[in-house]
């Protein structure tokens, strides 16, 4: 557990947490919604500092970032906790740990909630960045659960590795605060986010009562910001998988830039959303088709076989520059090839991304 950066005092020793857009006041003695930031005599604590729930090493491509340094890998660690409550998670059984909505009994449920931030691995900042220079990892990925809830963590790992580097890279459902963003930009360099949908009464009813309109501000400041931003949607039949929704998406990331990728990526029934049949591949192809007319350059099908959408185009010339099967790079031409700096070999375009 360690003191929080993200905070603001009140009075009566309430504290305001100002890390994600919840700005949730907290009582003396309570945590926040998240469930990982607790109030202690007027001070927010984070009680999941150095406390890594799943570490592992994965293909940056799995996050999914394709145009930042492809080919790579990532380590990837995240915590327990949450701010959102999708009905749909994949890692529900350490996000949702931490949900309190239903605790008949608050006080003992506080109680509980130290012991389970206190599971997992110790992981230190210095542990973390100390294995990825011993074993030559390019970049730290703050995944698995939200990461704005463990920004502390995240930044005195991230501010180290960036030191040493390395790069770092978010993973996350787009509802920072304005004094987060200001806060990651001091080591994060790219953030892949969530468009869970278009619609605020999906993002009510399936997500925990959240605004769509913080999303969409998040993903304006973030890319106004310099982060390098890349989106994902999960396509979930019935729900969010209409050619007016998936049109809207299209259009307002391709109003930012037409240069931002998008994943669209296939649903499979888990957590509390059982009774929903996996994503069909036409349907995704028909969110590719949709991107394609919004004028999005960079569009990518994953999370299911048999998808040919995969591949980094040349969006002038055609060209396949980096080659891809299922979350794995088989072939980078802008990485290994003549040029390093991101540009066709075929046509001389620049390629958007960070390559190196």
């Amino acid at each position: 557990m360690k003191k929080a950066k993200l905070f603001k005092k009140l009075d009566k020793k309430k504290v305001q947490c100002t890390c994600c857009q919840r700005k949730c006041v907290i009582e003396n003695g309570r945590s926040g919604f998240c469930g990982v930031r607790k109030n202690v005599d007027g001070d927010l604590y984070l009680m999941v500092y150095g406390k890594a729930i799943a570490i592992h090493m994965d293909p940056i491509e799995k996050k999914p970032l394709y145009h930042f340094l492809p080919g790579s890998k990532i380590f990837s660690f995240g915590t327990v906790g949450c701010n959102f409550r999708c009905s749909f998670c994949q890692n529900w059984d350490i996000s949702q740990i931490t949900a309190k909505e239903n605790s008949e009994d608050l006080e003992k449920f506080e109680d509980l909630l130290e012991k389970i931030c206190n599971e997992g691995q110790d992981l230190s900042p210095e542990e973390g960045v100390k294995y990825c220079i011993e074993n030559e990892i390019p970049a730290i990925a703050y995944t698995y659960n939200e990461p704005t809830i463990f920004s502390e963590y995240a930044h005195d790992t991230g501010a180290l590795a960036r030191k040493k580097g390395i790069k770092n890279v978010y993973v996350s459902n787009g509802y920072e605060s304005e004094e987060c963003l200001k806060y990651m930009r001091e080591f994060c360099d790219a953030i892949n986010i969530d468009i869970k949908s278009f619609s605020q009464k999906f993002y009510a009813k399936e997500c925990g009562g959240v605004l769509l309109e913080g999303l969409k501000n998040t993903i304006k400041l973030a890319y106004g910001m310099g982060f390098w931003i890349e989106c994902t949607t999960l396509i979930i039949p019935g729900l969010n998988d209409s050619d007016k929704e998936l049109m809207e998406i299209a259009k307002f990331l391709a109003d930012i830039s037409c240069d931002i990728p998008w994943h669209v990526t296939a649903f499979h029934p888990d957590y509390k959303m059982t009774d929903k049949a996996p994503t069909p591949a036409a349907t995704l192809e028909k969110a590719y088709q949709i991107g394609v007319r919004a004028g999005l350059h960079y569009i990518y099908a994953g999370n299911i076989s048999g998808m040919n959408h995969s591949n980094t185009v040349c969006p002038k010339c055609g060209k396949i520059l980096v080659k891809r099967g299922y979350m794995n790079c088989f072939d980078n031409e802008i990485v290994v090839g003549k040029n390093g700096e991101g540009k066709c070999p075929q046509c001389g375009e620049k390629i958007a991304g960070v390559w190196r």
